[in-house]
């Protein structure tokens, strides 16, 4: 196979895959270590999807009000709904903070208020006093644009630690020799040329699957192509059927409005006027977590009361809010509800609708950003060369449901602590053994047959069938009647994968090879998103069962592992969530009732 395909070799000590916040902060930390990294992404850095985020990062500074990081760690341990492992957790709620401040120090323009200070806004589910108090003005923002400030300033201080960057090179397979991962296998899409990137260590910072869904906020990049890669080297991914869906993407675009647009005072009305989240949420009203947000619009549409022509979408007020405070703090949405709504902020609601957002799942990893996979009976084995960070990863500190502003939090916590795991572990330019003459075989061979695939069903069809299947099938509410019908469906939909067709046989610059690679690792992740959806029987975060629609701790409290063979079978196998914190600081945080 490599004859058809002539091989460039490169060696380094650490290759991350993947340019966006996770990936850059982890790679920044290891070429400040003096490790010698590549950074490989298939779009330019500053394209990644971390510069779509808005509302903020979440981090207990207090700058605006009373906060803590244990009041940080009750509200992101409830809104994991008991399934996020309280250690990691801890890990996370304590590093906010100085995380926030490194992230100042490298360049990010935050908003500031009088003095001088980071500004900080309230978000759904973040509260003070351990729930008991009022919102928690913990969100650390620029603006509405607090991504596209952070992927800027994280890619300037990686180039300024000297990380080699391979630009629009797309990941096609790792390498696993002996239960150990070697690095990846990699095309050039300016080029053609294949590249073999062996690695003392490789980070997947890949990003989640959003594209599964047919309506979703996530960038057409958002592939899940870590996720795939994991699949197929036989490794499980953790808690695939919670998948979170933010409450207000533009009706029929679904494009994001942030949750800063509440934070900031926005509500939302169905067609009587009402402002119904105090009939669901009587105490954090539109600031509840977003899972009861989702399924509380969902409601309101299902029983008549939504907007509209066909009555199908929900209405969320800025209007009142004065044009000054909007040009301010909101500039962003502003722009995006004229662009893809028509709305004028100042003068009329937007049409929004729930919309797939964010994957709660992915590879299993520890704090240390360590990809873990059971073996012999340890649920924290832990995979030797092979880490993860961010959306691909579950560490997990979202656990059934994600808090708003805890992902960008996520990413430069645990993409620095992967970077500190790496730098502990490794040795700088340490020999590394030859890689086997046959290592690059599985991902040429896979390469080869989508190139020359000849069958009848294109790459759009398909990818557009699995959409809407996921879409009707595992989204805000789901049942047994319909899960089954799902997994029968996105089980057919895999297996015509054998069908699929591409039309272009070049290298360079092949889209349709690429966006068929891509599928095949979305339609991997659809797979065992669906069979684990159907498979949990109980309501829990975003996970909503109607036939179930109680949380079941003593049946439930476990995370799901999930493989998936070539020939489409799932097996399904379990890991104990963490029921113990890092340090002696805080106890466990005993489960209760999750209301808002």
């Amino acid at each position: 196979m490599s004859e058809a395909y002539p091989i460039t070799d490169h060696s380094y000590d650490v290759i991350v895959v993947g340019a966006g916040g996770s990936g850059l902060r982890a790679a920044m930390g290891t070429a400040e270590a003096g490790l010698k990294t590549a950074c490989i992404s298939k779009v330019f850095p500053t394209r990644s999807h971390t510069v779509a985020a808005q509302g903020g990062i979440a981090a207990s500074l207090g700058n605006m009000g009373a906060d803590s990081w244990q009041w940080h760690m009750f509200d992101t341990v409830k809104g994991s709904d008991w399934l996020g492992d309280q250690d990691a957790i801890e890990y996370m709620v304590r590093a906010a903070p100085e995380a926030v401040y490194e992230l100042e120090h490298y360049g990010v323009p935050f908003s500031r208020t009088e003095e001088g200070k980071i500004y900080q806004r309230a978000f759904g589910g973040m509260t003070t006093k351990f729930g008991e108090g009022p919102p928690a003005l913990r969100t650390c923002a620029a603006a509405d644009r607090t991504g596209h400030a952070m992927l800027h300033s994280l890619y300037q201080q990686s180039l300024k630690h000297d990380a080699d960057f391979f630009i629009e090179y797309f990941a096609i397979d790792l390498i696993v020799e002996d239960g150990q991962c070697r690095g990846i296998v990699a095309l050039c899409l300016d080029d053609g040329t294949i590249h073999r990137f062996r690695a003392q260590a490789t980070v997947l910072a890949t990003g989640g699957y959003g594209r599964t869904y047919f309506s979703c906020t996530s960038a057409h990049t958002c592939t899940g192509d870590g996720g795939g890669m994991v699949l197929r080297a036989g490794l499980p991914l953790q808690d695939m059927e919670f998948v979170q869906f933010h409450p207000t993407g533009v009706y029929g675009a679904g494009v994001l409005i942030t949750e800063g647009a509440r934070g900031e005072g926005g509500y939302l009305v169905n067609s009587e006027g009402e402002r119904f989240m105090e009939r669901y949420a009587p105490s954090a009203k539109d600031l509840a977590s977003r899972d009861v947000v989702s399924r509380s619009m969902a409601m309101e549409i299902r029983e008549g009361r939504g907007v509209g022509e066909m009555g199908d979408h929900i209405y969320l007020h800025l209007d009142h809010l004065s044009p000054e405070i909007l040009a301010e703090r909101l500039p962003g949405i502003s722009e995006s509800a004229m662009i893809f709504a028509g709305v004028d902020v100042n003068k009329q609601p937007i049409p929004v609708l729930p919309t797939c957002h964010y994957n709660m799942g992915g590879i299993p990893t520890n704090y240390h950003g360590e990809v873990l996979a059971p073996k012999d009976g340890d649920a924290d084995a832990v995979v030797p060369g092979l880490y993860a960070v961010g959306e691909a990863a579950c560490v997990s500190v979202h656990g059934a449901n994600r808090l708003g502003s805890n992902s960008l939090i996520d990413l430069v916590v645990f993409g620095r602590a992967t970077a500190q795991r790496i730098a502990e572990t490794y040795t700088p330019r340490a020999s590394q053994q030859p890689l086997t003459a046959n290592s690059a075989d599985l991902a040429l061979s896979r390469l080869d047959h989508f190139r020359n695939a000849s069958g009848a069903a294109p790459t759009a069809e398909i990818r557009l069938n699995m959409q809407h299947v996921m879409q009707s099938h595992c989204a805000v509410f789901r049942t047994a009647e319909i899960l089954d019908e799902g997994v029968e469906k996105i089980d057919t939909i895999f297996t015509g994968m054998a069908d699929i067709g591409t039309a272009d046989r070049s290298l360079i610059w092949n889209s349709d090879l690429v966006e068929t690679m891509e599928l095949d690792n979305l339609i991997r992740q659809a797979v065992v998103t669906m069979h684990g959806a159907a498979n949990r029987t109980e309501s829990r975060g975003a996970h909503m069962r109607e036939d179930f629609p109680d949380r079941d701790d003593e049946n439930w409290m476990k995370h799901t592992a999930v493989t998936l063979s070539e020939d489409g079978k799932v097996s399904i196998g379990y890991r104990p969530v963490h029921a113990y914190t890092l340090t002696d600081d805080i106890d466990y945080i005993e489960p209760r009732a999750r209301v808002y």
